[in-house]
């Protein structure tokens, strides 16, 4: 058996980044689990989730990937986004992950849109998600884990759809995509 590569590697829990993700159709339907890695590596349609929140005067909380993630590190992001585990409700996923990714606990999200899409992330990974995208309005404390979370910025949407439009290569596939399809759903 060879070694996983260290970029490979959860920094938290010293293990291979093969958890389970859920397989569906275009519709969000259910169709199987597979290995996370094994999932991006094929393209293969997946379940995932994103969270956006915005700062009561209306600034999008986004968070800059850290280097060390196994594709995407780098690059700025919405709030938060992950996979539900097998059998997990998304909304309670995204819930979990905003904990464990930005030190942010709440009790309700609200839903703001579902979107299929597909785009190459690097190092031979695609990116092919079926994505709850859930979003609420927040000013408490943020405390992002750094294995995860390299910065975190509030930012004006203004000023944010400009750097979009000027440095999209700075932003993740997905964020790029969200924005120009549910802008209006994003910012409230």
């Amino acid at each position: 058996m060879s070694a996983v590569p260290a970029a490979l590697l959860d920094t938290q829990a010293g293990t291979a980044r093969d958890e389970r993700v859920v397989l569906v159709d275009e519709q969000d339907r259910a169709l199987g689990t597979m290995a996370k890695l094994a999932a991006h590596r094929e393209g293969r349609l997946h379940r995932a989730l994103s969270v956006v929140l915005r700062s009561p005067d209306g600034r999008l909380l986004m968070q800059r990937r850290a280097q060390g993630k196994y594709h995407s590190g780098g690059v700025w992001t919405n709030t938060c986004c992950s996979h539900p585990r097998p059998g997990e409700d998304p909304e309670e996923a995204a819930r979990r992950r905003l904990s464990e990714e930005m030190g942010i606990h709440l009790t309700r999200l609200e839903p703001l849109f579902e979107t299929v899409y597909r785009a190459e992330v690097g190092e031979g990974l695609i990116e092919h998600e079926y994505v709850h995208v859930f979003g609420a309005v927040w000013e408490g404390h943020i405390e992002p884990d750094p294995a995860e979370v390299e910065d975190w910025a509030w930012v004006d949407p203004l000023e944010l759809k400009r750097e979009l439009a000027r440095y999209p290569e700075r932003y993740s596939a997905w964020f790029r995509r969200y924005a120009e399809l549910f802008w209006d759903r994003m910012v409230g």
